[in-house]
Order: C-alpha cells, then structure tokens, then sequence
C-alpha cells in the first residue's frame, strides 16, 4: 500500500483505491468518514523542477478557483465538495460518478451519430452557460472531462486547469492543458474567456462525430502549428450539426457562435430526429353550413342569416389513445406482447418515437439509439434501464407493467427504472 492510500485527508476523507492520472495529478476513489458516502478525490501535482514562487501561486489560485463551482447548481457541472491541503498541496473533494467519460465512449464505441452529439452539446452549454454567468471559465474543456451518466451529462474540472496568467508554457517546457483541444487565441498567449471555452466545446464535439479533434497531431508542437496555420477542417459526420460545428471552430473568437447562438441551431439540431420522418399530410373536405343566426345586431336591430364555410379534417381513424366504446380501450387491447412483465416497453404512435436507451454502470451500454416506424416496439427487461423518449405524444411507454400517461408534443421524458 502507498503512502497516498494511508492518507485520511482532513481528518474525515480516506483514500480508498486509485482511479486514473492525469497530467496534473492523481483521482482517487475516497470515502467520505463523517457523511458516510462516496468520494472523488483529485490530488493536484506540478512537476518537480517548478519554482517555489509558481507553485505557490498555483496552490493559492486552485483553492481561489476551486471554492467558485462549489457554489454552482447544476445537472451538468459536477459537484466540487470541499478543498483541503494535506503534504504541501491541494486536494479537491468531488460527488462521484460512476460513469464512462466521452474519451472512453468513442475510444470504445468509435464515433457518435449526430443525434447524440447534439443531445451532449446541448447540455453542455448549460453548463458552460452557468459557469460563465458566475464567472468561471473552464479552460480545459474535453472529451475526458465529459462524463456520460445515462441520460445526464456531466462536465468535470471546472476552473482547476492553469489559467491563461499562471504559469506559461516555456516554463516547464511542457504544454499545461490539452493543445488538441486549447483554442487559437489562449494557445497565442491570450487570457482564456468564455469564447475559448466555447471553442472548446468545439472541439470536443466534433471528436465525438469524427473519432478525434479537428487539430490533433504527432505531437504538442506539431498541433499547435496545425491549430495556428492550417484551417479548420469541415467534420464529415455532422449531418445537421455542421453548422454548429464550424461556428464554434471559427478561429476569430469575435466571429465565433455565441452561447444562444449556438443554443439555437443544437436546438434546431434535436428537432430534427423528431420530425425527420414526414407525417402524412391530412386530407381535408370542405363542408358548407347555411343557418340562420339567432342574433341581433344590437345596434341595429337586424336579424342575421350567415354562410359558414369551414374546413373539416377527414378523420385518419381511431386515435392510439382513443378510448372504445365496448369493454376495453384500443390502447389496452393493442398492448404489446410482454408490456405486463417487462421494465420498459416502448411503441411508436407515429413515425416521429424517437428513443435512446441505455444500461448505466462503469462502462454504460446503448441498447437502443433510433426513431421507430409508427406500430413498432421495442422491449427491455433489465433491472436498471435509462431511457430518454424525445416526444412523449409519439410514443406508447410501459413501465413495469403500467401504461404511462400520453405527454405533449414535443416534450422530452426522461426515466430511470429498476424492474420491479
């Protein structure tokens, strides 16, 4: 056993087992003593031949940014605990999440289809939305700081990465941060702002469509070249994300996609699956009323008689959740086969039943990532299920057994489910 894994930190947080490195450090799997539940522990490291005088000023600035998310909300920014100094140097105390990052996912997976990216993208500029109303910039925005928890997307490491006024590149000779994924102005030298974070953003997702960044190469030298003399390759894979993409990739951080632009068009992006398959446009007859109206004008005292003429749709038959006349609503008597038993059972209502659904855990699986024809189904039985459906009207869901209600169109259910 290491030294490290004898530490209790703070009188209150034992280091339990390691779970990965970094450049900058070690996170470890901790134990909080006093509330009794799980941990993630950074141990922030500089190199060795760092001067006395920076290193102070990276242990103050890290307790300094570290106390700035512990005070952020939010679903997608992960919950920063508590800051301690123990030998010399800072450790921060994070909620854990057991959960792949996106590095692992496309590592594993290879590269994502443009209907995922852009559900990631979206919550991640929520996050990035409320770091930087608070102030914080997050300076090291990537793949592997992504964590994919299901449904939930989390972005981790807020503002513990070395600002652009701390120690510089030649110092170490080192490059402190990720150069594949840096944006052009903070890698020039410039003081990191939102707009690089949204560049960042960038990069990331377009990794997530194409398998890698847009500027990785050989080496740190070699990609900060490409970064500052080569133009940004167009993504391949983006589909209907291309535009957001390339808007967060412009090298000018003045031209770059703003927060709300860049909300809109990822917005654009998730309505699209949802309306990809073209509804069969209604027919309609025209019906001719002619009826007297048993009104006066007030101010005149004239009887009325009108022409109505008004458009009818013809009606395309029963609705799936029409309620019958005889014994058993048609819903109830078209159930698909197993919906009793099963943890969840999904059916499309229409050609627009969009679902994702996964198994969470260390490595989460996708079991399914599709639009369904109208009539089809889809059934899981295992004991812990995460399924997003991206139209509650378009789709027929059981859960254990039970008919869930019909929702709006348009609107977006979430679920967590263990078999009962």
């Amino acid at each position: 056993m290491s030294q490290s894994e004898r530490l209790v930190l703070a009188t209150r947080y034992r280091l339990v087992s390691e779970i990965g490195q970094g450049a900058n450090g070690t996170v470890w799997r901790g134990h909080d003593e006093l509330l009794d539940r799980a941990v993630a522990i950074k141990e922030l490291r500089l190199p060795d031949n760092l001067a006395e005088d920076d290193r102070v000023v990276f242990y103050r600035r890290t307790l300094r940014e570290a106390r700035a998310p512990a005070q952020l909300r939010t679903h997608s920014i992960v919950e920063v605990y508590d800051v301690v100094i123990e030998q010399g140097r800072p450790w921060i105390v994070m909620e854990m999440i057991e959960a792949p990052s996106l590095e692992q996912l496309i590592e594993r997976s290879g590269p994502l289809p443009p209907e995922r990216v852009a559900h990631i993208g979206r919550a991640l500029l929520d996050a990035l939305n409320t770091a930087h109303r608070a102030g914080i910039v997050h300076r090291d925005l990537k793949p592997s700081n992504v964590l994919l928890d299901g449904d939930r997307v989390v972005l981790t490491d807020f503002g513990l990465a070395f600002s652009s006024e701390s120690v510089s590149l030649t110092k170490t000779g080192h490059f402190m941060g990720s150069p594949a994924y840096v944006a052009p102005e903070v890698a020039a030298g410039e003081k990191a702002t939102p707009r690089s974070d949204l560049w960042s953003l960038g990069a990331t997702l377009y990794a997530a469509l194409e398998g890698r960044p847009p500027f990785e190469r050989e080496n740190v030298m070699a990609t900060l070249s490409a970064l500052a003399n080569e133009s940004t390759p167009a993504p391949q894979n983006a589909g209907v994300l291309g535009p957001v993409i390339t808007g967060l990739l412009e090298k000018n951080p003045t031209r770059r996609l703003s927060h709300a632009r860049a909300v809109d068009r990822l917005e654009r992006a998730l309505a699209g699956p949802r309306s990809g398959r073209r509804a069969p446009t209604p027919r309609y007859r025209l019906m001719v009323v002619i009826g007297l109206i048993g009104a006066t004008v007030a101010s005149c005292g004239i009887g009325a008689t009108a022409l109505i003429v008004g458009m009818m749709r013809e009606s395309p038959g029963p609705s799936p959740t029409a309620t019958a006349s005889g014994p058993a609503s048609a819903t109830q008597a078209a159930a698909p086969p197993g919906a009793a038993t099963s943890t969840l059972v999904v059916r499309a209502r229409t050609d627009s039943c969009k679902i994702f659904v996964s198994v969470p855990g260390a490595a989460m699986t996708v079991l399914s990532d599709e639009t369904l024809s109208m009539g089809e189904a889809r059934r899981y039985d295992q004991p812990r299920i995460n399924a997003v459906v991206y139209d509650a009207s378009a789709c027929d869901v059981w859960v254990n057994g039970r008919q869930k209600p019909a929702g709006k169109p348009g609107e977006r259910q979430n679920y967590t489910l263990n078999k009962e």
